[in-house]
């Protein structure tokens, strides 16, 4: 299980927590693999972007027109977290759907 996301994320750290068996990787350092990144863009669509983050709303309205997979590349920190791979599954977030699916 890989769990993509930023280590400062509040988020991010409570689904490390609950889940310690799982590898980490820091979009901002690291990035995500673009085949990973497809895959979620295919399943999730426009949710994978997050339209709240401060990076977000300090992107002109050129930027933000962009094709999704190139702005999260460029912006990892615009990518909806944790994003979470297990066994192939995507998951996004780490609301309670996603808790029980993955802790039980």
């Amino acid at each position: 299980m890989v769990i993509y996301g930023l280590k400062t994320c509040d988020t991010c750290r409570k689904a490390r927590t609950a889940l310690p068996g799982a590898a980490f990787v820091d979009v901002r350092a690291d990035g995500v693999p673009a085949d990973v990144l497809a895959r979620a863009q295919a399943r999730f669509g426009a949710a994978l972007v997050n339209t709240r983050s401060a990076t977000w709303r300090g992107l002109g309205e050129g930027e933000r027109a962009r094709d999704p997979l190139a702005l999260l590349a460029d912006h990892p920190a615009l990518m909806k977290r944790p994003l979470i791979d297990a066994d192939g599954t995507l998951y996004l977030g780490w609301g309670a759907d996603v808790q029980r699916a993955l802790v039980g």
